[in-house]
């Protein structure tokens, strides 16, 4: 995890495309200029980008289920409970589940645990946009095969460009 990158994911550990779930492991830096506002003598991750966290949780599983066509952006956090504080040095579990999908958008539920316990849930809502509508496919489909996304994709399911 490198908070000030906003490179929220270690590595993914699990895809099930079939149940609609993806599950990733994270842990939070020892030091980061984010810790030295928030808080001094208490570091502590702030919510936001614990928020951010599941938001590319989701975004790698909506990827993988469109094969790659599609970029998501998050576009609203609905229900967002900030559990418990996550401290540097955490070990986070982060699970991702699709809820609906359709007319360019998905609704998925997010959770991490650190150590068996609850640090945050939420239901996002993402936009998907085609990727020849955007510039990004290149920066994103690095940073997936970055937390081994594609080592967990099936051949079906998209193209390893």
């Amino acid at each position: 995890m490198q908070l000030e990158y906003f490179q929220m994911i270690d590595r993914i550990e699990s895809l099930d495309l079939d149940a609609g779930t993806l599950v990733a492991r994270s842990t939070v830096p020892a030091a980061s200029p984010v810790f030295e506002g928030h808080f001094p003598g208490m570091p502590l991750v702030p919510g936001v980008l614990l928020i951010e966290t599941m938001a590319q949780a989701c975004g790698f599983l909506v990827l993988a289920g469109n094969g790659f066509a599609q970029m998501p952006f998050l576009m609203s956090v609905d229900s967002a409970k900030l559990r418990d504080f996550v401290k540097p040095e955490a070990p986070l579990e982060i699970t991702a589940a699709l809820e609906h999908e359709g007319s360019g958008y998905v609704v998925a539920k997010a959770r991490i645990t650190s150590q068996g316990k609850r640090a945050a849930d939420c239901q996002l809502k993402l936009k998907t946009v085609p990727f020849d509508q955007v510039p990004l496919a290149d920066v994103v489909h690095a940073r997936a095969t970055e937390v081994g996304l594609f080592a967990l994709m099936d051949n079906a399911t998209g193209d390893r460009r």
